[in-house]
């Protein structure tokens, strides 16, 4: 069975989409999207993908489409997931699903109206090194009691992850500490009781805080300590700890450590050490196999509704 996609969006995390779905049997990908003409047509020609568009709603009306993957900027998620579900469309959305919590519950009703599949891209669910300690995690071998997790980036103007001009502005909240958020409930099984945070100063022209600090705590007792910056200057990218009853483990990317810095291969974990492509991979079996994802709409709705809770407490400050 073939299941032929659509990308939107022909930024990085679009082509790193691409780069998945090329190794993964029976996607095909049939159409790319992008508002830039020129930058969906360069990225067709150099994949062989034959249909180019500057129109979503090209592709929506299409019959050979059966699935679209948006990589497009967060402001325009999840009115696109929504348009592509009442087409017909199984949709993957690239996290956030959303940048309000009123328009995830809008996907949410979508999907179950239209009982197609509908992911959100929350990769670190997918990403070999987590895997390996939801996996002790599941077999009783491991129980989570704190974990501390660091969100860097130098980010003082408004670029994106090529260094390019964004139209939109990246929010640390709904997008950067999403990531979190859900993987913390993912891995803990355990609703959150308590939601707080902090922010720092709001940057006169990006208009958000580049600093924030989460705390969460789950109605099981286990605890997250979560700091994200848009102002560090040094190593970038997110660095969990993972501090437990039976020892401690360290995911950077796709590498893991235990608490003294020694190595742990992960290499077998899945088919592939490809976070995106796990996921896509994932989206594709849901569909052939008539069910929803992990990760899908449902599935990480929690996630933002802590995101919600927390934004009014940063706005009440």
């Amino acid at each position: 069975m073939t299941i032929n996609i659509a990308v939107a969006g022909t930024g990085a995390f679009g082509n790193k989409h691409l780069d998945g779905l090329a190794s993964i049997e029976g996607a095909e990908v049939v159409a790319v999207v992008d508002p830039v003409e020129s930058s969906a047509r360069k990225v067709a020609e150099a994949r062989g993908i034959p249909h180019v568009t500057t129109d979503l709603d090209d592709v929506l009306c299409c019959g050979d489409v059966d699935a679209v993957i948006l990589a497009t900027p967060t402001p325009m998620h999840a009115r696109q997931a929504i348009a592509c579900l009442e087409a017909g469309k199984h949709v993957e959305v690239e996290i956030p699903l959303c940048d309000n919590l009123a328009d995830g519950r809008a996907v949410a009703e979508a999907q179950q109206a239209s009982g197609l599949v509908a992911m959100c891209g929350h990769t670190r669910r997918f990403n070999p090194s987590h895997q390996w300690v939801r996996r002790r995690i599941t077999a009783g071998e491991f129980a989570i009691q704190h974990m501390d997790v660091q969100t860097f980036f130098f980010r003082r103007t408004n670029i994106n992850a090529l260094g390019e001009p964004r139209s939109w502005t990246d929010h640390l909240l709904w997008h950067h500490a999403a990531h979190t958020v859900d993987l913390f409930g993912y891995q803990t099984g355990s609703p959150i009781a308590v939601a707080q945070a902090v922010g720092g100063p709001i940057h006169l022209e990006l208009d958000i805080a580049m600093d924030l600090s989460i705390q969460l705590k789950t109605e099981a007792g286990q605890l997250l300590t979560l700091t994200l910056s848009f102002n560090n200057d040094g190593p970038l990218g997110t660095f969990f700890r993972y501090i437990g009853d039976t020892g401690t483990y360290i995911a950077r990317y796709d590498d893991l450590v235990d608490g003294n810095e020694t190595p742990i291969d992960v290499s077998d974990v899945d088919v592939s050490m490809n976070g995106i492509e796990l996921q896509d991979r994932e989206f594709i079996a849901a569909i052939t196999d008539g069910r929803q994802p992990n990760s899908s709409v449902d599935d990480v709705l929690g996630c933002y509704e802590v995101l919600d809770q927390i934004e009014q407490q940063l706005e009440a400050q």
